[in-house]
């Protein structure tokens, strides 16, 4: 995996040493209330490991995972990734930004640069992802970076004992390389 540049941003290499900030951005309940897979109260100490298994997915070609960080400072301000299913040359792409970056477009803009490298360089067929239907900030995303909506899912999966909605958007490599001006 290589890094990705965009106008603002740098998406690098995940590695141990993010793990504090990892932590410190993840242990937000606005973050754990949008996401799936994020707890509240976030373990101390858990990013550690979180970012151990994923680099092994990532050296066993399941997964490509990035650090969101700007240019500007080199802060990291969230992460970025794409589930890779290769018998359907499909994947799954999930992201989270840290609240204090919110509302400045950064995830919309690793999202775009992620779906480029995907087509691009992965050889993928097809790109989705899922939001809560509760979380227009994630399916908005997805909406401006050319995915189309394919369906709710309805009470799809349990999150902190409540059934939750899940919005469904994807875009195939044809539709993205007809659009590619508008993207």
């Amino acid at each position: 995996m290589m890094a990705i540049e965009t106008e603002r941003l740098v998406l690098r290499h995940l590695t141990l040493e993010d793990s504090s900030i990892v932590e410190e951005l993840a242990s937000d309940y606005e973050i754990a209330k949008s996401t799936l897979t994020i707890p509240y109260p976030y373990p101390k100490g858990s990013a550690s490991s979180f970012i151990a298994s994923v680099l092994e997915q990532v050296k066993e070609g399941k997964l490509y995972i990035y650090a969101i960080t700007r240019k500007e400072d080199c802060s990291l301000v969230g992460i970025i990734n794409l589930s890779i299913n290769r018998t359907h040359n499909k994947g799954e792409l999930a992201y989270w930004v840290g609240v204090p970056y919110w509302g400045k477009g950064y995830g919309t803009e690793a999202a775009r640069a992620l779906i480029q490298y995907g087509f691009e360089q992965g050889d993928l067929n097809k790109i989705f992802a899922a939001a809560f239907t509760d979380n227009p900030g994630s399916w908005r995303i997805m909406e401006k970076i050319g995915m189309k909506y394919e369906g709710t899912f309805r009470q799809h999966v349990l999150k902190w004992d409540e059934y939750k909605d899940l919005a469904y958007y994807g875009i195939l490599k044809q539709d993205y390389l007809e659009n590619l001006n508008n993207l």
